[in-house]
């Protein structure tokens, strides 16, 4: 019988794995993204936090690129190329962290009120609804104020106001799922909440929430930028801290259009990449949109 699901398993990989190459675009955005993380990681290996350190710049100010800075240098000296790689480690952990938390939020929710009719059901969805209309931005850039600046409270901050779309994506899928005639002989069985949830419907909601993980990253990434632009960073290096510190130190009046080019750069690639594999696991893991293509 072990045997059996193992066969099934690498059969159904097999099937993904066929599938996923046919999506160039795809592909390419998951080898941009392998890229990206192996860099993040073995950063430590090759550069220090020192380079994010005022004290630390040793070239010009404002040094536009050249052979001995690919990147330039910013308003202390420091190397834009160095600065970019470390702050890749806090974007992109706070980018992965956040749309985890996210997905576990939005998939406890969804699964619950998909599961559970009645008044537990109606009331999770109006809650639900009720984060949903918030302005999300706005929120997380109150949160963030108020819990301070730090990873936790950036990651909290994101994942509470975007854990929404994902409940109602979840709660759609297990309806479907909860709809199907097995289920019915399960619960004639005798079969329980925990076995009827685990058993069929997490496996049946979990490609889906897969994509839609790939997909919040990217989400999550953007608005870590653009909370780190308003003001409430995580008081580490990230490229949207470098976007702050090139509109505080007026990197746009010195003609230091690289200072600006090169994070808004790396956020536009990767965020470009979540997405492009995001879409491509979402048409494959899809059977309506795999139907269509």
């Amino acid at each position: 019988m072990t045997s059996l699901a193992a066969t099934r398993r690498r059969l159904a990989l097999s099937r993904f794995w066929a599938d996923f190459r046919t999506h160039r675009a795809g592909l390419a955005g998951g080898v941009i993204l392998l890229v990206a993380v192996l860099l993040a990681l073995v950063a430590p290996l090759f550069i220090s936090e020192n380079v994010t350190s005022v004290v630390e710049g040793t070239g010009q100010k404002f040094a536009p690129p050249s052979l001995a800075e690919p990147f330039g240098t910013d308003e202390s000296g420091r190397s834009i190329l160095l600065m970019v790689w470390w702050g890749s480690r806090t974007s992109l952990l706070i980018g992965f962290l956040a749309a985890l938390l996210s997905v576990v939020i939005g998939l406890v929710v969804g699964v619950a009120a998909g599961h559970f009719r009645g008044w537990v059901g109606g009331a999770l969805m109006r809650i639900t609804d009720w984060f949903l209309v918030l302005p999300s931005l706005v929120t997380a850039l109150v949160l963030a104020a108020i819990l301070g600046g730090s990873t936790l409270t950036i990651v909290t901050a994101i994942a509470i106001t975007t854990w929404p779309s994902t409940a109602r994506l979840i709660r759609a899928q297990t309806l479907a799922v909860e709809a199907r005639p097995y289920i019915e002989r399960s619960k004639a069985l005798g079969a329980g909440h925990w076995h009827i949830t685990t058993r069929h419907v997490l496996p049946n909601v979990a490609p889906l929430l897969l994509a839609s993980t790939t997909l919040e990253v990217a989400s999550a990434i953007v608005t870590e930028s653009t909370l780190a632009f308003l003001g409430a960073s995580a008081n580490k290096t990230s490229w949207g801290t470098m976007l702050r510190a090139s509109y505080d130190f007026g990197a746009a009046t010195n003609a230091a259009w690289w200072y600006i080019l090169i994070p808004g750069l790396a956020i536009l690639i990767v965020v470009m990449a979540f997405t492009l594999m995001g879409r491509a696991l979402e048409a494959v893991l899809n059977p309506q949109l795999r139907r269509k293509a």
